[in-house]
């Protein structure tokens, strides 16, 4: 299946090393995208990502860098 190219790339973009890039997961290299300012799994559903995957991280927070965040209570 093809999918379409992100013509709005703006909203997966950070800053890595001086040059933009896209935000990956740094668990299993998934594209992540920015949801109210934190980053997410790019169309998880069902514990999988948007690939169909299932990785471990799918449903958590991550930061700019692309690592879970882990958030005590």
């Amino acid at each position: 299946m093809l999918h379409q190219s992100d013509s709005d790339m703006s909203r997966f973009v950070a800053v890595r090393d001086g040059q933009s890039a896209p935000v990956t997961c740094s668990a299993c290299g998934c594209r992540l995208e920015a949801t109210d300012g934190a980053w997410r799994h790019f169309n998880p559903l069902g514990g999988r990502d948007a690939r169909g995957c299932r990785v471990a991280c799918v449903d958590a927070v991550h930061d700019e860098t692309g690592h879970p965040l882990v958030l005590s209570v």
